[in-house]
């Protein structure tokens, strides 16, 4: 979870440093340029439970579930926009979001799977 946390934050760092988005709304406004709720609760808690779905799925379910949950997060952020709890640069396309989300998601559960063999 500190992994996910760690990237999600240094992504949102990134993105928002170079005018991809920004949160208009978010905790701590004046601190912090990112949304500092999503990237260290639920980023790391939705992560978790998304480990613990992946690793009872089998074979290709897995990709078939990562692509999904990308779609998803797409559609989600699309909605956060219209709630006015996010706001990207005009040349966005969702489907960064979507492969960004597929790249993320599939990065995790690799670290994931590794750190359970080495402790093996």
């Amino acid at each position: 979870m500190l992994l996910a946390s760690l990237l999600g934050t240094y992504l949102d760092l990134y993105f928002i440093g170079n005018h991809f988005y920004s949160f208009p709304l978010r905790p701590l406004p004046s601190i912090f340029s990112i949304n500092i709720l999503f990237t260290l609760a639920v980023l790391p808690i939705t992560m978790m439970i998304l480990l613990i779905i992946l690793q009872r799925l089998k074979g290709w379910l897995k990709g078939l579930f990562v692509l999904c949950i990308s779609v998803a997060m797409a559609a989600m952020e699309k909605m956060a926009e219209t709630m006015g709890m996010f706001v990207h640069a005009d040349h966005w396309n969702h489907l960064y979001t979507f492969v960004g989300y597929c790249l993320f998601i599939g990065l995790i559960a690799t670290f994931h799977e590794w750190m359970k063999f080495r402790t093996k």
